[in-house]
């Protein structure tokens, strides 16, 4: 769209299928860049990406041709076929359905990039639950916690 600008920063959150703690250190990073480039093959920036075994954040710099949805299930379809054709888990590969995300004004950019960077660090303190459940307490999302447990056993 011609004279159109927009800057939307999109934090999001997904988690390994039963929360399996599958991504490995011996190929966490590759799997962030094949993420980073499907972020950017879609014409996204990617800010940031890290996470645990059982989880990922990524932080999108997003242009409005594509709705968050559609690009995390990009996303999410593309990187577990990923995992699984070059079988790095034991078995079959697939993140947990749904994601969550966040919004963030550009002054919020530095706070957010390096708490997704933190996140093993922040992890030896803070379970994913707690983590997860302080998100969706901070940005006032209405949420049934009969699928948040489910979500998390």
């Amino acid at each position: 769209m011609a004279n159109s600008y927009t800057q939307i920063y999109i934090h999001a959150v997904f988690a390994v299928k039963y929360r399996d703690k599958v991504i490995d250190k011996l190929w966490k990073e590759e799997l962030s860049k094949y993420i980073s480039g499907i972020v950017q093959n879609n014409g996204h920036k990617m800010l940031s990406i890290n996470g645990v075994s059982d989880h990922l954040h990524i932080f999108i710099g997003m242009k409005p041709q594509q709705s968050v949805s559609a690009l995390i299930q990009d996303v999410k379809a593309n990187s577990s076929k990923w995992i699984n054709e070059n079988k790095f888990v034991m078995g079959h590969f697939a993140w947990q359905e749904g994601f969550s995300a966040f919004s963030y004004a550009h002054s919020q950019l530095d706070n957010v990039i390096q708490y997704i960077c933190n996140q093993e660090e922040h992890h030896r303190k803070r379970s994913f639950k707690e983590e997860y459940l302080d998100l969706l307490r901070k940005f006032d999302i209405d949420f049934n916690e009969a699928y948040i447990y489910d979500f998390f056993y």
